[in-house]
């Protein structure tokens, strides 16, 4: 990548600047503890380190390679958790982008090491019939990148034991979006466990939705 960014890194940068400002802003996401990234060509632009998002621009973002080296000289530090974040975009061809946040329900489910299960059907948004809890790991390790990795196996966001989530999506809306959920299912099931555990929903009945959702476009106009 050359001194002078194309175009389209330039428009990645100001989405990602945009919607990582709206992670905070719509509750899901608190100071500086997350981090968002977004697949670009060669690597991937990832949140800096300790820049609060209200102070960040687009030329703060960092763009790295998949092994952590820099694209671009003069670069600010790149989030701590850029292991996880390149690590996800390497193995998964499917997801264009990476939202992790210690959103306030979901960090207290994966505090015990819970994962939500399918109490409702919304957890399909997720890819499957539960989110999975990877196993607790040092932040910024490759342990926690290879535990996370393995709890997305057929999903799309996960909780991470005393942590938080991640959320993968085709684009940072979609990822931002998954992540809002994860953290809705969350509070629900905790608000459902305070009169015992919910029952679940039954294999059968998960296909069922599995069938259903795969027939919409979620956020999609209809077509005229």
């Amino acid at each position: 990548m050359g001194a002078v960014e194309a175009e389209p890194v330039q428009q990645q940068r100001q989405q990602l600047v945009e919607v990582a400002r709206q992670m905070n802003a719509c509750g899901v996401n608190q100071g500086t503890s997350g981090n968002l990234s977004l697949r670009i060509e060669g690597g991937l632009l990832i949140t800096p380190s300790s820049l609060p998002y209200e102070q960040m621009e687009a030329p703060d973002l960092v763009a790295i390679s998949f092994e952590g080296e820099p694209l671009v000289e003069g670069q600010r530090r790149p989030s701590s958790e850029w292991r996880l974040h390149a690590d996800l975009l390497c193995h998964r061809p499917d997801a264009n982008a990476v939202v992790h946040c210690h959103s306030v329900h979901a960090t207290a489910l994966a505090c015990h090491g819970l994962a939500i299960p399918s109490f409702h059907y919304m957890v399909v948004a997720a890819g499957g019939a539960d989110i999975r809890c990877a196993d607790y790991a040092t932040f910024g390790t490759q342990q926690l990148s290879d535990l996370a990795l393995a709890a997305l196996k057929d999903r799309s966001a996960c909780l991470m034991a005393h942590h938080g989530q991640v959320a993968l999506g085709a684009s940072l809306p979609d990822a931002l979006a998954l992540a809002i959920e994860v953290e809705t299912l969350a509070r629900m099931y905790l608000q459902a466990r305070l009169l015992g555990d919910p029952p679940l929903l039954s294999g059968e009945q998960i296909a069922a939705v599995e069938r259903q959702f795969a027939g919409l476009s979620y956020g999609q106009a209809d077509a005229p």
